[in-house]
């Protein structure tokens, strides 16, 4: 099921043009729209509507939406985290400029309320007051994450806080929307959120780690860009912990410092990771959040047909890049 739903999202995704004139702000849009991914979260909301209704096909466009904020949230994250890679092509300010990159991701958000005005008429108000809440939580969490990197202490509840505004509210909105369409009872959209707000800070509790620890050639990002940028990440909050004597000073040494070889330090600090088992810490935790996400599910009107769901889930937590 799951394959045939996402042929039908890249295809719909393919046929967007999103606009045309002048060509310099809307290619960027198509390019990285056409970057791929995992389509997580019009999956989400196409599997979510699928149990409770057949005519997925319906809701594809706007599941494209959903999948088209989510890239105007990465091309503006790529801006402000300096990335220079996004799934392992060149980020859309170093291919063309950040103030191409800006304005692109601005009618990029613009064209997504002109897809979801196409909402039933009696759904749009409610759908479109769950999106705002959601596009102001997603912004609202990216905030504290940039304000967390000049910060000197961050606590773990802090940072959980802020990724599930800046990552799982998104897919939580997700599985909402689908089943909001499909016109599912209140308690089960609320299940359905639930489920999707936890696996979202699992996913992005995955995505620190594998910043660490993955293979380059498998991950599509620059490993090492969390630490290369003092990222307040769970790992990093876990080792400003657990560290003491010269573990500690070492650490401190390579926060403070203002001009470092960029491949040095990120050797450094994963070696620290190494030694304080921070990569077996970090792993608890994921499972801890896929755990309360699974949990959720089990309170659906009918739990048994959310297995493509959790099927799903157990792929997102297995991923190695």
């Amino acid at each position: 099921m799951t394959k045939d739903i996402t042929r039908q999202i890249e295809v719909a995704i393919a046929s967007q043009s999103f606009g045309s004139q002048p060509p310099s702000l809307y290619e960027p849009i198509r390019y990285i729209m056409a970057l791929g991914g995992k389509r997580m979260r019009p999956l989400l909301t196409c599997l979510a509507y699928t149990l409770y209704k057949k005519d997925v096909q319906r809701i594809i466009p706007f599941a494209v939406a959903v999948e088209a904020f989510h890239n105007f949230t990465l091309l503006h994250d790529d801006i402000m985290d300096k990335a220079p890679l996004r799934r392992g092509k060149p980020t859309v300010h170093e291919k063309w400029n950040v103030n191409t990159a800006i304005l692109s991701g601005d009618v990029m958000l613009v064209k997504v309320y002109d897809m979801l005005l196409e909402l039933p008429a009696d759904q749009l108000k409610e759908a479109l007051t769950l999106f705002n809440r959601t596009a102001a939580e997603v912004c609202e969490g990216q905030q504290w994450d940039m304000e967390f990197e000049t910060r000197p202490r961050v606590t773990e509840a802090q940072y959980i806080s802020m990724i599930r505004l800046k990552t799982a509210v998104l897919l939580g909105f997700s599985l909402e929307l689908g089943a909001l369409l499909a016109r599912a009872p209140k308690a089960d959209r609320k299940a359905l959120y639930d489920f999707g707000v936890n696996i979202g800070i699992g996913f992005q509790l995955k995505d620190d780690l594998l910043d660490v620890f993955a293979d380059q050639n498998k991950f599509g990002k620059q490993v090492g860009g969390d630490i290369i940028a003092n990222k307040k990440t769970f790992l990093l909050i876990k080792a400003l912990e657990k560290a003491k004597g010269k573990d500690k000073t070492a650490l401190a040494r390579w926060l403070k410092a203002k001009t470092f070889d960029k491949r040095k330090k990120v050797a450094a600090i994963t070696a620290l990771y190494e030694k304080l088992n921070i990569r077996q810490t970090t792993e608890r935790k994921i499972q801890h959040y896929f755990d309360k996400g699974f949990a959720a599910l089990k309170l659906l009107s009918a739990p048994k047909k959310a297995q493509a769901l959790a099927a799903f889930a157990k792929e997102i937590a297995a991923r190695q890049k």
